[in-house]
């Protein structure tokens, strides 16, 4: 009779184990990723600059309003309102440069221009 009852506690346990390896290794992999981004030589020269929010709401006209509206309250593109506390700058950096989330083109400014424009996205 013991014997059966210790048979679904090693299962479970079993399983625990197996559980926690996994989020161990899906955590490792999300940090390897995370730093490697931020190893990037374009993301540390953009990180380690200060933008100018007047020069990036500039640069924000000409290559972004178009889809995110003057005011970056949203048109075919989502509102960038508030959007520097939903993602933070090596999200901003990312998602600008990556071109992965159609329709928004791939764009790589250079990395002054990408610090002013965060400087911008961070205001509003």
């Amino acid at each position: 009779m013991e014997n059966q009852l210790a048979q679904p506690e090693i299962l479970i346990r079993r399983i625990a184990i197996v559980a926690v390896a996994l989020v161990l290794v899906i955590g490792a992999i999300v940090v390897s990723f995370h730093v490697m981004r931020v190893s990037d030589p374009y993301f540390q020269s953009i990180l380690s600059l200060n933008g100018d929010s007047a020069r990036g709401h500039a640069i924000f006209e000409i290559n972004c309003a178009g889809c995110h509206g003057v005011e970056a309250a949203g048109l075919v593109g989502p509102s960038l309102q508030h959007v520097s506390q939903r993602k933070s700058k090596i999200g901003l950096i990312e998602q600008v440069t990556s071109g992965e989330t159609p329709p928004m083109p791939k764009f790589q400014p250079h990395p002054q221009e990408m610090a002013d424009l965060l400087s911008y996205l961070q205001q509003l």
